[in-house]
């Protein structure tokens, strides 16, 4: 299979997905017959395991390619990292990318090498990214007849790209990747599957059907596009009927019929328009050497240069244009100003080109410097806008070169690939206008395929091979129809009044016929004729049959020139031109004018009509009189039946009379050819001026017109920035106001009471907690916190120690105590903002009641401890009972004395070691200590674990508590024997 279509798919964050769900979508149960080409945004130092990855959802081979490598159908093709790939002439070639990274535009560079090689079989489909890679690919691709796929953006991951794409207006299909693949195989079997569509569609019996799209296009769109190449559009209409399945030419008209939206499609097929900046840069590069100086050549300081871009599209060459202006003007170093007029048909195009808001793929056709110095790059980096100083030379304006009127008085017009979609009738209209709309010596700019045809009379050419052109002077002119110079008639006479509105009784205007009657009243003859300084009969009195005639051909307006009898006209024309001249009665006697056979002797008169009304006239009215003159005696010799011999003599008088008759018409036909050349420069001249000031008006009308445009545009744009600005204040309202409830809520849920107070150390906010602490209520914002009476005991230095804050930016803590008796720490510290200045104090307390209780705790724990320390380490039993006589202490030293363990010892009672005679004589000393009685060391007996009754010393404490009870007695016991010891 020679003949394949090449589909390539441009993708960049969020592809992945995006490549898996469209090839997942492939049937499996037959090839595709295409040639799959991917590009994605790859990181240049790392390998790719994109190939491995996508060959999981397909079981089409998948490769990685590698420079040179020819495309087979049914297969995937990957681009390498750090790589620009291009198709030719079957092959996929690799090159080491020119951009710096973060500019590359790999998509692009692979669309627009299909475009040019593949034309209608290449297929461009743009999946999920950021920025705008493959806008101006697809471009070409649909320039060149091929299709465009985009991801919806609902579908996407990253919309940027797909909407970008979308935003070109060129977009057949908008599908989520699984939806696409079906789609696609349904476009290549009806476009490319069979090779006599093209034939079909063009056929005679298809030529109906073709006029019909005319005009259902013109009705919708206002548009003709019937004078268009035939080729183009049969082109662009197999395109729509492909996309749409549609099987004949007639079912697309009934299509059409039924879909308006269908009808716009169609027509933005027939505008694509692929432009860029400084297309064909060589051609650029002569304009600007050759013809851009000359534009500036012999106009004054302060001068204008006009130039006119028609077909502009989106304005990429108009602002070329507008940029090789500037940058001359900036080398002149004069003050010019410059008009620059950019029109296309397409609304969509021009309204692109007034945002002048281009992707940042332009990058690859403009150089650095332009770059930096003409264009802003946008903040997301994903766009450039035009300078405003380029932007505000340019006007731009919708306009249709067929129907609408062309600017005039212009320096530069380009026209750059127009011309070859337009048939050949229409291509010479239009190298007329051009022609007409050119100043003397203005420049014309065409496209590489284009030429002025067979002009070559209009025109010079500069530099063939960019196709540079400069104005000639049309010597030859042009024919006008005798219709322009009609007078006006009595229909029309309202035309003439505003000439004699301001007179208070103006006279009544007379009739043609009452005007020359009036007139013949004078001259007293039986033929005149009433014509304008052309010729134009516009009344006739009398039978001229004798010497006028009509003349063959279209009848149109009558002119008495034309229609003289042989031997009238020359005498005629000349004293018409004679009388017009010079404004005053001309006269020509004894005219030989051939009537039916003999010839008839005729005075002619020509005298101007000044009369009445006449006289205010557009133009001046002429009356020709036209009289039988008596007839000459005849000769004797003349009268006689037989001829007459004549001499010599008389014959060569006959000849001399008959040279000088030849000479005197001679000398009156050059007078005659310089009167007519005089008049017909004289009325090209008016006709020229009078189309330049209708044009200027109409230029003015139209810049005018644009000039609202855009003050509109700005009115709208300012409208929306404002209602940006307001939606964005609303929502800093709405997060302050939620912020002050959150640090609000945060404060009061803390529980830490906070006073803010300035650099004066007046109040300015404080938590409910601190009116605990400080008597504060609402009223006191605003005074001095000096003035409040605070709850503190033995702290009365706030003041002092705020100021030494504020003053050295030191924070302070001091623990204070209220009258509450609960303790707090206050910190003052000093109030920053975010942009670290100082604005004041904050001034909190953290209430640490708990803390100094448990500090408390501490240290008698601590006294205990050091006690329990004595007490264990000691070798006399110590033990503690309650007033009940239960034991609550028991030493390791009473372990050893008495043989009970300190649990066993817990469970029991002082009775349990007393022997039962002295347990009454113990029992009394308990009471004597309950009553804080002191006893004095004494002898006494216990038992032992054994049964055994030891003798000991024992000394016995009572223990109060802070309410001076006694709750328990200590006693420290000692072995007699070790007493004496």
């Amino acid at each position: 299979m020679d003949n394949f279509p090449i589909v390539g798919i441009g993708a960049s964050a969020g592809g992945l997905a995006a490549f898996v769900a469209f090839f997942s979508g492939l049937p499996a149960d037959k090839e595709p017959g295409m040639a799959f080409v991917l590009v994605q945004h790859l990181a240049p130092d790392h390998d790719s395991l994109l190939t491995e990855l996508i060959q999981r959802a397909t079981r089409m081979p998948v490769v990685e390619v590698t420079d040179g490598m020819v495309v087979q159908v049914n297969c995937v093709y990957i681009i390498p990292p750090n790589r620009d790939m291009a198709f030719l002439n079957g092959a996929l070639h690799l090159l080491e990318p020119t951009a710096p990274r973060g500019h590359r535009l790999p998509i692009d560079y692979l669309f627009r090498s299909l475009a040019q090689d593949q034309h209608e079989q290449a297929i461009g489909i743009v999946l999920s990214g950021t920025g705008s890679d493959g806008t101006l690919g697809v471009r070409s691709i649909k320039d060149g007849g091929g299709m465009v796929m985009v991801q919806s953006a609902a579908s996407a991951e990253f919309d940027g790209m797909p909407n970008n794409a979308l935003a070109t207006g060129v977009v057949d299909y908008e599908l989520p990747p699984a939806e696409m693949a079906a789609q696609l195989i349904a476009y290549v079997s009806h476009a490319l599957g069979s090779s006599a569509r093209s034939a079909a569609v063009a056929a005679p019996q298809s030529g109906k059907s073709l006029q019909k799209v005319f005009l259902l296009l013109r009705a919708q769109t206002k548009h003709d596009f019937s004078q268009y190449k035939p080729n183009t559009i049969y082109r662009r209409i197999e395109r729509r009927m492909a996309v749409h399945q549609v099987q004949t030419l007639g079912d697309y008209v009934q299509y059409l019929q039924h879909t308006p939206v269908e009808v716009e499609a169609l027509f933005r097929d027939l505008l694509i328009g692929v432009t860029s900046f400084f297309r064909d840069p060589e051609a650029f590069a002569a304009l600007e050497s050759l013809v851009v100086p000359r534009l500036f050549d012999g106009k004054p300081a302060g001068g204008v240069v006009r130039a006119w871009t028609a077909g502009c599209s989106t304005g990429e060459e108009a602002y070329s244009i507008a940029i090789l202006l500037q940058e001359r003007l900036e080398t002149l170093k004069q003050n010019f100003k410059i008009q620059v007029f950019a029109t296309d048909i397409d609304s969509r195009a021009i309204a692109v080109a007034r945002a002048g808001l281009y992707p940042a793929s332009i990058a690859d056709d403009i150089s650095p410097e332009r770059l930096a110095r003409f264009f802003t790059q946008e903040a997301d980096g994903s766009a450039y806008r035009v300078h405003k100083s380029i932007r505000d030379m340019l006007v731009f304006s919708e306009q249709d070169l067929i129907r609408d009127p062309p600017f005039s008085k212009l320096d530069l017009i380009t026209c750059r690939n127009l011309l070859i979609y337009l048939g050949t009738d229409l291509q010479k209209k239009l190298i007329a206008m051009f022609h007409y709309s050119l100043k003397p010596g203005g420049m014309l700019f065409l496209g590489t395929s284009e030429t002025v045809g067979e002009f070559v009379d209009l025109f010079a050419p500069m530099e063939r091979k960019s196709k540079l052109y400069q104005r000639k002077e049309d010597f030859q002119g042009a024919q006008r129809a005798a219709l322009g110079r009609f007078m006006p008639t009595p229909s029309m006479k309202h035309s003439t009044t505003p000439q004699t509105a301001g007179r208070t009784h103006p006279p009544q205007p007379l009739s043609l016929r009452e005007l020359t009657e009036q007139s013949l009243l004078k001259e007293d003859a039986k033929v005149a004729v009433l014509v304008n300084g052309q010729g134009d009969i516009l009344f006739l009195h009398g039978r001229a049959g004798m010497y006028l005639e009509p003349t063959p051909g279209d009848a149109g307006i009558n002119n008495i020139l034309k229609m003289a009898r042989e031997g009238l006209r020359r005498e005629l024309t000349t004293s018409l031109y004679k009388a017009v001249g010079a404004k005053e009665r001309v006269a020509a006697p004894g005219l030989r004018v051939k009537t039916n056979g003999h010839h008839t002797l005729v005075n002619l008169t020509v005298c101007p009509v000044a009369q009445g009304p006449a006289a205010a006239l557009e133009s001046p009215l002429y009356l020709v009189i036209l009289e039988a003159a008596p007839a000459v005696p005849a000769s004797a010799g003349q009268t006689g039946a037989a001829p007459t011999v004549v001499a010599t003599g008389e014959l060569n008088q006959d000849a001399r009379s008959q040279i000088a008759q030849l000479t005197e018409e001679l000398q009156a036909k050059e007078e005659y050819l310089h009167a007519a050349n005089e008049e017909l420069e004289t009325s090209n001249e008016e006709l020229k001026s009078s189309n330049e000031e209708m044009q200027s008006v109409n230029e003015e009308l139209q810049s005018t017109n644009e000039e609202l445009e855009t003050s509109k545009e700005e009115m709208q744009s300012i409208n929306e920035e404002l209602s940006t600005v307001n939606a964005e204040l609303q929502t800093k309202v709405g997060d302050l106001s939620r912020a002050n409830n959150d640090m609000n809520n945060l404060l009061a849920g803390t529980g830490i009471a906070t006073i803010f107070v300035d650099h004066s150390l007046r109040i300015l906010r404080f938590t409910p907690t601190a009116s605990l602490i400080i008597n504060l209520i609402a009223s006191d914002v605003g005074r001095p916190v000096g003035h409040i009476v605070s709850n503190l005991v033995g702290y009365d230095s706030l003041v002092a120690d705020a100021q030494g804050v504020l003053n050295t930016l030191i924070p302070q803590e001091i623990d204070v105590q209220t009258t509450a008796g609960k303790y707090f720490t206050m910190r003052i510290l000093p109030y920053r903002t975010l942009d670290n200045v100082i604005e004041g104090a904050v001034i909190t307390f953290v209430e640490i009641t708990e803390i100094v209780r448990s500090r408390e705790a501490l240290r008698k724990a601590n006294e205990m401890l050091r006690l329990a320390v004595v007490v264990r380490d000691a070798s006399d039993a110590m033990t503690v009972q309650d007033l009940d006589g239960r034991i609550i202490a028991w030493n390791p030293g009473a372990v050893r004395l008495y043989g009970w363990t300190e649990e066993e010892a817990l469970t029991m009672n002082v009775r349990d070691r007393i022997p039962p005679a002295l347990q009454d004589s113990a029992l009394a000393m308990v009471r004597q200590l309950s009553q804080a009685e002191t006893l004095e060391p004494y002898a006494t007996e216990r038992l032992t674990k054994d049964a055994q009754v030891v003798e000991v010393s024992l000394i016995s404490t009572a223990l109060v508590d802070d309410a001076g009870q006694v709750y328990a007695i200590a006693t420290t016991e000692r072995r007699k024997d070790h007493a004496k010891l």
